[in-house]
């Protein structure tokens, strides 16, 4: 690597951005994520604001991001805006109370909304790499996220060279769509085409210079998985080897394509340990900790991704023994790893998360008793609506038991019912697939916790006959219960 771009301190880089620029990070969740300009850009929004300066920027990333980027700009107060996804504490109390501007929105669909210039002018892309040439070649690191259509429209680049990540050399494929439409076909057939570069070329005349760091994301242990997430897992697996019993998933199985955290590391866990679940490719917006398990394990053989979410202790030991997986994994842009057209002609099976589902299979992903934010839609929408085999697993209950999960009516609705098929709960698998309204309610109630099934099924008796049965004086009822008196379970309709 030599450089013909000057190199800067991360204040120095921070210096270069006024107020009220539009700004996009690296990164995909942690992965790839800048770490030092933006700690260096809330020192300097925290200085003018004590000189009573005004100082915020409207900040893009590719979906959630590193504790520096929410984390630090935020409780600098240096956001004016935010999209289109995040998961920090300190950001969503800022959007709940009305502080923040957030836009959420498929994570397939942002980088085309940031070539059509809805988000506005993008004026700085901020970018960790893992190696550069003086020409624009770029070699990013943990994830590619939505980096090349930040550095295709930015005015601006400023590099954050990080050769920690030096081993991804050449896991990546980087391939854009057309600016505008008419878009060409996205030739992957199976989950380890490649259809682009290992590099990504941006203009070299808008480099502004670089800032030199050596870390990793330091990403936390995960929770240990509890015997609820235990026994959705279970379930999980006892539908598939049903689906491959009657001919509905063929018996060498199908790419798979799960969510990020504890229950999705579960539900890995148990395919992993089943004999019945042959060895399985990996399709997908995010690899943790549970896949590279289970292809060390022999049980998946190859991992195509956007990032790599794997806590420090895990990184540090997937880098040293690299050869072991470097011809076994591709990381590619999320406009195609979460592309509609590749994910239906792929027959995914996939596994998201949600917070609650209501009794006809309608799911709500994203707001806490409809109006509190906790992260955004991410890809969910993406594979739920495009897979061949679409799961949502939760627990029944939150909130020791006084919030049931399984509701008459969601609250808020991210996955409607005509994107749903199977929903999973410790008490049971309701398969949605090919059922009326009448007939969902019954599946729904049987996943219900034992304490909320008498209230779901006093609901629905009551409930205004129609091709969708609704009282929508009490279709609210649950959660004004709980707002009044701390438990669902003594709703009164």
């Amino acid at each position: 690597m030599a450089s013909e771009f000057p190199i800067l301190s991360a204040d120095e880089a921070a210096a270069f951005i006024p107020n009220g620029a539009w700004v996009a990070c690296s990164g995909f969740t942690s992965a790839g994520s800048v770490k030092n300009i933006p700690l260096a850009l809330a020192r300097r929004a925290t200085e003018l604001h004590q000189k009573n300066q005004a100082f915020s920027i409207y900040l893009l990333t590719g979906a959630s991001s590193y504790e520096a980027v929410d984390g630090a700009l935020m409780q600098a107060q240096a956001v004016t805006y935010r999209a289109p996804y995040q998961s920090h504490p300190a950001m969503r109390i800022a959007i709940n109370q009305g502080n923040v501007a957030y836009r959420e929105e498929h994570l397939s669909h942002f980088p085309q909304s940031i070539r059509s210039g809805i988000m506005g002018p993008l004026d700085y892309a901020l970018v960790e790499v893992a190696d550069y040439t003086p020409d624009g070649r770029l070699t990013l690191t943990a994830s590619v996220g939505a980096t090349p259509t930040f550095c295709q429209c930015a005015k601006h680049i400023i590099l954050e060279h990080n050769p920690y990540h030096a081993p991804l050399k050449g896991v990546h494929d980087i391939y854009e769509p057309n600016r505008y439409p008419p878009y060409d076909i996205i030739r992957i057939t199976k989950p380890n085409d490649r259809i682009g570069t290992t590099q990504l070329t941006v203009d070299p005349r808008k480099i502004l210079g670089v800032v030199e760091t050596y870390q990793s994301e330091q990403n936390p242990e995960f929770k240990h998985i509890d015997t609820v997430y235990q026994h959705i897992g279970e379930r999980v697996v006892e539908f598939l080897q049903q689906e491959m019993r009657v001919g509905r998933i063929p018996q060498s199985f199908l790419p798979v394509q799960s969510g990020v955290g504890n229950l999705a590391n579960a539900i890995l866990k148990v395919m992993g340990t089943n004999p019945a679940i042959p060895t399985f490719q990996v399709y997908t917006e995010i690899a943790q900790d549970a896949m590279f398990d289970l292809m060390k394990q022999g049980k998946i053989s190859f991992i195509s991704t956007c990032g790599i979410y794997v806590t420090d202790g895990y990184q540090k030991e997937l880098y040293s023994n690299w050869s072991c997986y470097q011809n076994r994994l591709i990381l590619r842009p999320q406009e195609i790893s979460n592309h509609p057209e590749v994910i239906r002609r792929l027959g995914l099976l996939s596994f998201n998360s949600a917070l609650e589902v209501d009794l006809f299979g309608n799911v709500n992903s994203t707001h806490v008793q409809g109006t509190q934010a906790v992260n955004g839609i991410g890809g969910s929408g993406d594979f739920a609506r495009n897979s061949f085999l679409s799961v949502f697993t939760l627990q029944s209950t939150a909130k020791s038991g006084t919030i049931s999960n399984i509701v008459p009516f969601c609250s808020h609705i991210d996955h409607t019912e005509h994107d749903t098929q199977i929903i999973v709960t410790e008490y049971g698998c309701a398969d949605l697939r090919g059922k009326s309204p009448e007939q969902r309610a019954e599946a729904m109630i049987a996943c219900a916790h034992p304490d909320y099934r008498p209230i779901l099924q006093s609901y629905l008796k009551q409930a205004q006959q129609g091709h969708i049965s609704h009282n929508l004086s009490n279709a609210f009822a649950l959660y004004q219960a709980y707002q009044a008196t701390g438990d669902m379970r003594n709703v009164n309709f």
